[in-house]
Parts: structure tokens; sequence; C-alpha cells
């Protein structure tokens, strides 16, 4: 008979059932556990990322403190020399005006010598050379300009011509030659060299310092005073060129 078997199978399904929400609440928690888990490794893994954000943002800002530390004593060493030379200028721009009785004949004999020196010398930038001087000496002349402003000034008119003989330089003059004026092409070489080349570039000559006139040049000195103020106004690479130099006169020998 098979009625004992289905009775059998009523009874046991009861059991089953709570079995089997057991299973589904651990499955629900471990699921639960699990999203939780990844929430808590997301948060984790931000904060991680802010922390270590903020750590090469601290160590940014260490190195930038360093810099400008290092910046900041470099500039303090920089102003306290400045104010040691300072004071040391003006100590001896005391002592100037305490000697001035004493200065001021030496100072114009320095005007003197340097208007000699500017006549005899190669005639460059003679307009300009001249009114230094000129200005120079309507300086000594007012009483509102101290000693030592005055003795400044006349060094560093003595430090400008100085400057012009280790200088290339080239510019635009007028030069009287052969009884008229006209507007050349002027290259200076230190104090060693004057030389003009015509606008229409056909046409060059150096300046005879013994003679005290221009010289023509040939064609091969034509060509190298063009070369020459190319590198004068940096449009050519330097190179060696010649080109007649003047013996030193007299005032160079001063």
């Amino acid at each position: 008979m098979k009625t004992p078997a289905l009775l059998t199978l009523f009874l046991l399904l009861p059991a089953v059932s709570p079995a089997a929400d057991t299973l589904d609440r651990a499955m629900s928690l471990t699921a639960e556990n699990n999203r939780q888990e990844r929430t808590t490794q997301k948060k984790i893994d931000r904060i991680s990322e802010q922390n270590h954000a903020m750590l090469e943002e601290y160590l940014a800002l260490g190195r930038e403190l360093d810099s400008l530390s290092t910046y900041n004593d470099q500039l303090q060493r920089l102003v306290d020399s400045q104010h040691r030379e300072k004071a040391d200028i003006e100590q001896q721009m005391s002592d100037i005006e305490l000697t001035q009785r004493e200065i001021v004949p030496l100072m114009l004999r320095m005007i003197d010598r340097l208007d000699r020196f500017v006549k005899e010398d190669i005639p460059f930038l003679q307009a300009e050379r001249q009114q230094r001087v000129a200005r120079l000496r309507e300086l000594m002349d007012r009483a509102d300009v101290a000693v030592a402003e005055k003795y400044r000034r006349l060094l560093e008119a003595y430090r400008i011509e100085l400057d012009y003989s280790r200088t290339l330089e080239a510019y635009q003059d007028e030069i009287g030659n052969d009884g008229r004026r006209r507007t050349v092409d002027m290259l200076r070489v230190g104090r060693v060299g004057l030389y003009y080349l015509s606008l229409d570039g056909r046409e060059a000559a150096w300046w005879d310092a013994d003679e005290r006139r221009w010289k023509p040049m040939d064609s091969a000195g034509l060509r190298s005073t063009r070369r020459a103020l190319r590198i004068a106004r940096q449009q050519a690479a330097p190179e060696l060129l010649e080109l007649p130099l003047h013996a030193a006169g007299p005032a160079d020998e001063e």
C-alpha cells in the first residue's frame, strides 16, 4: 500500500520550510555584508586617496617653503651688502665734502683734460661728447648742486669715455668730406678704428688719426666695412676682418 509513504512526506514538509527560511536569511545577510564591505572599502579607498593628495600637497608646500626661505636669505644678504656699500659711499661723499676746497680745482682740471681728450680723439659722436663736457662746466657753476654730486657726474663722464675703448658700435652721423656734409653709416671699433660707409653702400673710408683726415678704402676694405657693420648691428656672426687701424696718437698716450 502507498498510503504510509504519502503520510511520511506530508509529515516532513513542515520541517523543511524553517530550514529554507534560515538559509534565505543567511544568504541575505551575506549579501548585505558584502555590500557594506564594498561600500566601506570604497570609503577607505577615497579617504586613502584624499590622504595621499594631502600628503603630496604638504610635501609640495614644504619644498616651496624651503625655496622661499633660501630666496629670502639671499635677498637679506643682498640688502645687507647694499647697506654696507651705501654706508661706504656716504662716508666717501662726506669725506669729499670735507675736502671740497682741494677737490674743486682738481675737478676743473679733469674737465679741461676731458675736453682736450675729446677734441684730440678720433671724431666719433663728437656732438654728444662735447655736450657732455659743456654740461659738466655748467654743473660746476651751480650752487644748488653738492660737490659730491658734481664729482659723481664727472666720474660718470670718464667712465663713459672709458667704455668707448672696449665696445663695437654702428650708428649714423653726418661727416664733412670734400667740403660737403652728408649722412653716412659709421662704424667704431673701440678707439683704434673709425670707418664710414655711404648710405648707398658704394663708398667706404677710414679715419687716419695721424693725418686727421678720412682716407678712401679699396674694394676689399669696402666689403670688410659692410661686413663689420652687420656684425656691429648683430646681423651677422663675429669673424676676423681686415680693416686699417690707426697708431696711438697724443690722446691715446695721456
